[in-house]
């Protein structure tokens, strides 16, 4: 009996993956979220999970830099990634970056459930026909380098970077994250350091190598 966060902010795959879930697989509650920062929240508020479920195209996670993020923040909680691209590249930096499990969204409710087992029971976890290419790939160090960077951020420091990549500005920034300039100005600072970069620009272009593109679906609708 598992404790899980399903964090997706598509009401209907949320509702239709914990039906899936609990067709297949025993649980003792379900909590839900929208966002990244709900996400955050429900970890919080809620310690004695035993799972995370987690979509990488949430608002506010940003790619890899939320779950490189949640990573570090919560580092004996198992992270269950669930996606629609079965990207093999997308697939190998997702378990690089501390993903216990790989699950695509066309997966059925047996593979979902014996995915999950396998994490509780402390595996891995991927579909088995991209195994053995997933493995052959292997990890770029540059691509470790960056994400311990990126790990070094506080939250706070986080949200800034992911403004930062949505093109804000800094009286942007500071009115929706209740901060003063000056404080934005110093999280700017402090993320130039750790990332090793001395401008805006180069800082948008190394947190660009850690997002994603949107599914087409959310790109149609962002331009409608």
């Amino acid at each position: 009996m598992a404790k899980l966060i399903v964090a997706d902010d598509h009401p209907l795959f949320r509702n239709a993956l914990i039906n899936a879930i609990s067709s297949t697989f025993a649980t003792k509650a379900t909590v839900e979220t929208d966002s990244f920062e709900s996400t955050c929240a429900a970890l919080e508020q809620h310690p004695d999970a035993d799972l995370l479920l987690l979509d990488l195209h949430m608002p506010g996670n940003c790619g890899f830099l939320g779950l490189i993020q949640l990573r570090k923040n919560y580092p004996s909680l198992p992270i269950v990634v669930i996606s629609a691209s079965e990207d093999l590249d997308v697939i190998r930096r997702v378990m690089s970056f501390g993903a216990s499990a790989y699950v695509p969204k066309s997966a059925n409710p047996v593979d979902i459930s014996t995915a999950l087992n396998a994490v509780l029971d402390g595996e891995l976890w991927v579909p088995k026909n991209l195994q053995k290419q997933i493995l052959e790939q292997g990890d770029t160090e540059q691509d470790l380098d960056l994400a311990s960077r990126v790990a070094q951020l506080t939250q706070q420091q986080y949200k800034v970077l992911y403004y930062l990549t949505e093109g804000w500005l800094n009286k942007q920034i500071a009115y929706d994250l209740h901060i003063s300039e000056a404080t934005v100005k110093a999280h700017i600072t402090a993320i130039f350091r750790k990332l090793g970069c001395t401008n805006r620009t180069q800082v948008v272009i190394q947190a660009q190598r850690l997002t994603l593109e949107p599914p087409v679906d959310r790109a149609m609708a962002q331009h409608q």
